[in-house]
């Protein structure tokens, strides 16, 4: 118990809360100003999101990406970095792990399905730890390279389907057979697409949280973090550090695009442009105030708020950009904390009071 009260601080909660409360406000005066009923828009909203088996599950599908992003952006700030790449891991996780599921073609899915969550998790901390090698061994400011990165990535995974996995008069790639395997509880939402992926981005937070806060190493990548120079005094390796980091946060990347692949569309298409499931994990992680609780929470309001934005579009005749203001609106007072401590200084004050009576 006292642990839980360690980590969910007065603040950690009451100002998120506040945050997303005041989002909704600012986003219910835009409605109001274009002539839209809030009331009407946010009922259709929350629907959409609960109000059938297969919107559930179709939330669900779309919450799991965004817990994973949000992780790998989360992991790598409090190591020190950021990591503005994860669009690109995303792209190379899909991309191995479509390779080796169509290479196994045929081979048993009990075989082929896990090596490609393997292999596109390892491809994703890969390609993240290029950034994090230029960090540590050039001095090469991360933020640059992970973004150039990411343009990398996207041609050349489109590259890579269009030259060895594209399906004729198709701009994407052949089915994946054996990927049918990872969808589960279909019976229970309807067919959505819920897929084991939900399970492993879990695990993936509950080893977030356990790496860096119960061990040695992850002692070591928060200290880092925090000052590179004093953990370097203290006999640190912050080189090898900051690569571990930088691999740990595009394995998070990776098994986004891996099981988008696998668990939802069975096929990967050649992107025009950026699928921005990355930048999405930037805005889950700040909502999320970088903690991997906090990310997954985070994730299930934005992943619920994107989903539902259609049913107050189709309901409510809302335009689903809305929903980018509300969101937008929420990361503002998250990040502008000291605006949300403003309006609850009269509560805080008046509790303080009630204590000394």
């Amino acid at each position: 118990m006292n642990k839980l009260r360690k980590i969910f601080t007065l603040d950690s909660l009451v100002v998120p809360l506040v945050a997303i409360v005041l989002g909704l406000i600012v986003g219910a005066l835009v409605m109001l100003l274009g002539n839209y009923n809030p009331i009407e828009a946010y009922s259709a909203l929350i629907k959409r999101v609960i109000g059938s088996p297969y919107h559930v599950g179709e939330t669900i599908r779309q919450v799991t990406p965004l817990i994973f992003t949000g992780l790998a952006v989360a992991f790598a700030f409090r190591s020190g970095m950021f990591n503005i790449g994860a669009d690109g891991q995303v792209l190379i996780g899909m991309t191995t792990a479509t390779a080796v599921s169509l290479s196994l073609d045929g081979v048993h899915a009990l075989v082929s399905v896990p090596l490609a969550v393997i292999a596109g998790g390892l491809a994703g901390g890969c390609w993240a730890a290029i950034a994090g090698f230029l960090k540590a061994k050039r001095g090469i400011n991360e933020v640059i390279t992970t973004i150039m990165l990411n343009w990398v990535a996207l041609y050349f995974s489109n590259y890579i389907i269009r030259h060895f996995f594209l399906l004729k008069g198709q701009n994407r790639s052949e089915d994946i057979q054996a990927s049918a395997s990872m969808t589960f509880l279909s019976s229970i939402f309807d067919n959505a697409r819920v897929h084991w992926g939900t399970v492993i981005a879990l695990i993936a937070a509950a080893f977030f949280y356990i790496y860096l806060w119960k061990t040695k190493q992850g002692y070591e990548m928060r200290a880092v973090g925090f000052n590179q120079h004093a953990a370097e005094y203290a006999g640190m390796n912050v080189g090898r550090n900051v690569i571990k980091a930088m691999f740990i946060s595009g394995v998070f990347a990776g098994l986004a695009g891996t099981f988008e692949v696998l668990g939802v569309f069975h096929f990967q298409s050649v992107f025009a442009a950026s699928p921005g499931y990355g930048f999405d994990g930037i805005a889950v992680a700040l909502l999320g105030m970088n903690h991997p609780i906090g990310v997954v929470f985070a994730a299930i309001l934005y992943g619920g708020l994107t989903y539902g934005s259609a049913g107050m579009s189709f309901a409510a005749g809302v335009p689903p950009e809305l929903i980018k203001i509300i969101i937008g609106s929420i990361i503002f007072f998250i990040a502008a904390q000291g605006i949300v401590r403003f309006i609850l200084k009269p509560f805080y004050l008046k509790r303080k009071k009630e204590k000394v009576l």
